[in-house]
């Protein structure tokens, strides 16, 4: 039987403005790039609904008509969607503290940028998280970084213990897969208006207890017309990631 509390909700950022990938998808909102002949952003609805969470908070900003007017509220795929929609760009920091209150009365709640897919186990990810008793946990993994990805360093024990910018000297060190838990408690640690998850918002925590929890499986970052052309590649094994029940999931 799934364990998921009823109220558990994951928060989708999708309102960046996806300047890097203008030139192949010029008219929609990046997480609305097709992959095959479906919006990439049905592949993490998708995850989602088969890992058990139906209930889906969607962080949007440039083109939140578009993305509103695909998706509705969710239930052509089983979920719910509510929507909060930022009145000027906030960054990833700004969306996540813009929708507080659509997640009041959580102990935690799940976060996931709209333009990267992995293949993860969600439930193991938050019981990870309620074990660390940190903040924050982030989903990581390893991958040829060539530059593109800042690295976290990581301790023995699993603790983010800093950050590193984009540099040659580490191309095999852990990276952000953009996916995390969080206790609502981080809200007191970001303001109010444009901030960065990434650069702003997660170096402050440290000393409040983030942790970091490796991942291995399938990783796509739709963010440059080069990897939106793989995931083009990848479109059949994406779909079969995002709609498999993990181990621990005996769900309907």
């Amino acid at each position: 039987m799934n364990d998921f509390s009823p109220d558990t909700k994951a928060v989708l950022l999708v309102g960046g403005l996806g300047t890097r990938l203008r030139s192949v998808v010029a008219s929609r909102p990046k997480p609305l790039a097709s992959i095959g002949d479906r919006p990439f952003l049905e592949l993490l609805i998708r995850q989602l609904h088969y890992q058990g969470i139906r209930h889906l908070v969607l962080c949007t900003g440039y083109l939140a008509h578009e993305i509103q007017k695909e998706l509705g509220n969710g239930g052509a795929w089983d979920v719910a969607i509510e929507y909060s929609k930022e009145p000027s760009p906030m960054g990833t920091g700004g969306a996540v503290k813009f929708a507080e209150p659509l997640l009041r009365g959580l102990s935690h709640f799940l976060v996931m940028n709209g333009d990267s897919f992995m293949e993860i186990d969600f439930r193991e990810l938050i019981d990870f998280h309620r074990k660390s008793g940190g903040i924050a946990t982030m989903a990581v993994l390893r991958i040829k970084n060539e530059m593109r990805y800042g690295t976290v360093q990581v301790t023995a024990g699993g603790r983010v213990s800093g950050f590193k910018e984009k540099s040659d000297d580490d191309p095999t060190g852990f990276v952000n897969g953009g996916v995390y838990v969080f206790n609502r408690t981080i809200f007191r640690h970001i303001p109010e208006g444009p901030i960065s998850l990434e650069r702003d918002v997660f170096p402050r925590l440290i000393d409040h207890g983030v942790y970091a929890a490796e991942q291995k499986g399938v990783f796509i970052d739709i963010g440059t017309p080069e990897d939106y052309a793989r995931a083009q590649v990848l479109c059949d094994r994406l779909y079969e990631v995002a709609c498999r029940k993990q181990a621990s999931d005996d769900s309907d």
